[in-house]
């Protein structure tokens, strides 16, 4: 095999690979005496079959395999010797189009290598930790917010007008066409306004009835409706109200704490203690590990591959022109153009990108089994009855494995980091800590 290289600019590197005649005639012989001992032939004992008529009956065959073990071992050996890590698949090309058997096999092969990363002083990284405490104030909120969440209805006076998340208990009569359709009728149904539970428009005509109202609600089905005989069509619903209630909040009590699973009161209160101090710590580490990447990007400058930051670009370029067009579902649209702000953020991850997976690979940071079992159970919560074909779907798909890997390697080298950097602690206010993440989100 000879390797000559064609091509040293800046982190852009190609190369001339020859194979030779002789060494495919060695591979395809090497293949053939491999397989030799299990072959059989009309007119010759197992294994006896001379090599020249093996070469006849299956060199051909063997030839393409050799060419491609061939080119792959070159490819393997040239990376080893040289150190080079290509940022992506290299681009390899047969060049001598009219080859014939018998020709050496010429092939290019170009990559953009990733580049040397220059060491980095973590301990002189400093970084500030907001610090907030569960205080009395948050904790009565959020037991509040309970306690709303579990709230009972009670009638409200005689002859009052139901409002907006008022419970209406009503008996109603659905017809289309004049004539009752299954499914469209109910007694002492109790529908809370607001809440979206029935069609389009019916629940805002019910706003200011009483008990004792007979009202007519006229609406039309949604072009989309799951029965395809009621789709789109117009219906009249006849309605008689038989009480209107409003929301009271549940008593902040042992029968509350039981409701959500706590012994009682007091053990309630400490659950949603530790639960507040939980969501502040995880806001803290978010607010911190900007921090930290915003040091690391001035900290370290080096040369970037090319390719990497143009797909980074219009990745960028793509995701951001769906959130400014959420009607559009499908990625059938004209291509996104990036921009000079979406090529400059893309150069930004991809620094910080290959940086932490080189802090990560020098102190053999890995996601374990375990902690990849966990995080596919967390995203399968989110297809009730098929996290069994989720589990199956992330299996089969390697892209999939590294989307969820990715993020849990990147969690797992910063706190490494944290580790190493210089952290100050500092006594913050929810509303302080609030203004931050809001800073984050608009950033």
């Amino acid at each position: 095999m000879q390797v000559t290289e064609t091509l040293n600019e800046g982190l852009k590197r190609g190369y001339k690979l020859v194979v030779t005649a002789d060494e495919l005639d060695s591979k395809v012989n090497e293949k053939l005496a491999e397989a030799a001992p299990e072959i059989e032939m009309k007119g010759f004992r197992k294994g006896k079959v001379p090599m020249a008529l093996l070469k006849k009956q299956f060199g051909q065959r063997l030839l393409g395999e050799a060419m491609q073990e061939s080119v792959d071992g070159a490819m393997a050996k040239h990376f080893e010797d040289s150190g080079d890590r290509p940022a992506m698949q290299p681009e390899v090309e047969m060049t001598n189009e009219d080859w014939k058997e018998g020709d050496d096999v010429e092939v290019a092969m170009s990559y953009e290598a990733l580049p040397d990363i220059p060491e980095v002083d973590l301990s002189k990284i400093k970084l500030e930790k907001l610090v907030v405490e569960a205080d009395e104030k948050a904790v009565d909120e959020a037991m509040q917010n309970l306690a709303e969440n579990a709230q009972n209805f009670e009638d409200r006076k005689k002859g009052s007008k139901a409002k907006d998340g008022d419970q209406v208990v009503m008996d109603f009569v659905g017809k289309v066409d004049g004539e009752v359709f299954d499914g469209g009728s109910a007694e002492d149904f109790p529908l809370v306004l607001g809440s979206g539970q029935f069609i389009p428009g019916f629940e805002e005509q019910l706003t200011g009835v009483k008990q004792g109202d007979e009202k007519s609600v006229e609406v039309t089905f949604p072009e989309e409706y799951g029965n395809t005989e009621l789709a789109g069509k117009p219906a009249v619903f006849d309605v008689t109200v038989k009480a209107v209630k409003e929301p009271k909040a549940a008593p902040i009590d042992d029968e509350l704490a039981k409701k959500f699973g706590a012994d009682d009161l007091a053990a309630l209160k400490e659950q949603v203690s530790e639960r507040i101090v939980s969501e502040y710590e995880g806001a803290s580490r978010a607010i911190m590990k900007r921090g930290l990447l915003d040091e690391l990007d001035k900290a370290v400058k080096f040369d970037l591959p090319p390719s990497l930051v143009e797909a980074e670009a219009k990745q960028i370029a793509h995701q951001l022109w769906h959130e400014e067009n959420p009607e559009v579902e499908g990625h059938d649209h004209d291509e996104v153009e990036p921009s000079d702000e979406h090529n400059t953020l893309a150069e930004r991850r991809v620094r910080l990108g290959l940086l932490l997976a080189e802090l990560g690979q020098k102190a053999e940071i890995e996601v374990s089994d375990a902690e990849m079992t966990q995080a596919v159970m967390n995203q399968a919560r989110q297809y009730p009855g098929q996290e069994r074909q989720f589990f199956e779907f992330v299996q089969q798909n390697p892209q999939m494995r590294q989307q969820i890997q990715a993020p849990l390697f990147e969690d797992k080298v910063v706190d490494h980091v944290f580790e190493q950097a210089t952290v100050s602690e500092k006594k913050a206010t929810k509303d302080e800590l609030e203004k931050a993440v809001e800073a984050l989100e608009d950033e």
